[in-house]
């Protein structure tokens, strides 16, 4: 195979692009570098090129206040509520299903968050995908009709934490933080 200088680009591009869940929350994300990202997403495949995804935008601090409480933080981190003040992402998309148009996304939803969220890292930006939301609480707060399941929620922001990639040892894959707050993600040997 081919490494050659479009494969080392990706392959960086890869390297940046972690689950970022403590951000730099008052360095601002715009309307049009999120409407850049959901453009990556429009773009990429869709099962029988359906695109049944929606989008919701979010770069005001209100919305995101009132977002926040509705997504879930780092399930393995026991007793960590999330980021503090000051941590909290700068925008959010939620992507959402049109059930008019599909049923179910299959896995249009991971195919399109993974396209922002590499853009977002090309942008010097880091996200996290979510899929631990309150969906009841979320449809609520953002008056989302029913036509529309909620599929996932990608938080976007300036990182403020550093991610290393570990090797998994003794089968342990769940993710940790160290004495200096870094927050390590342990992945298989390729061998694996």
């Amino acid at each position: 195979m081919d490494r050659g200088t479009p494969f080392k680009m990706l392959h960086e591009l890869v390297l940046k692009n972690r689950s970022f869940r403590r951000f730099h929350q008052h360095e601002a994300i715009t309307q049009s570098q999120l409407r850049d990202l959901v453009s990556l997403a429009r773009l990429s495949a869709s099962g029988g090129n359906r695109q049944s995804l929606k989008y919701i935008l979010s770069w005001q601090p209100e919305k995101n206040a009132r977002i926040f409480p509705a997504v879930q933080w780092a399930a393995y981190l026991k007793g960590w509520p999330g980021p503090a003040e000051g941590e909290r992402p700068s925008a959010y998309i939620v992507l959402l299903c049109d059930k008019e148009i599909a049923v179910n996304p299959g896995c249009d939803h991971g195919i399109a968050a993974q396209s922002m969220l590499l853009g977002a890292a090309a942008m010097g930006l880091g996200g996290c995908m979510i899929g631990s939301v309150d969906r009841p609480q979320l449809r609520d707060t953002l008056a989302i009709p029913d036509r529309y399941d909620i599929a996932l929620v990608l938080a976007i922001g300036k990182p403020r934490e550093t991610v290393l990639i570990d090797t998994v040892q003794d089968g342990k894959i769940e993710y940790w933080r160290d004495e200096r707050s870094f927050h390590h993600v342990p992945k298989r040997a390729l061998s694996e």
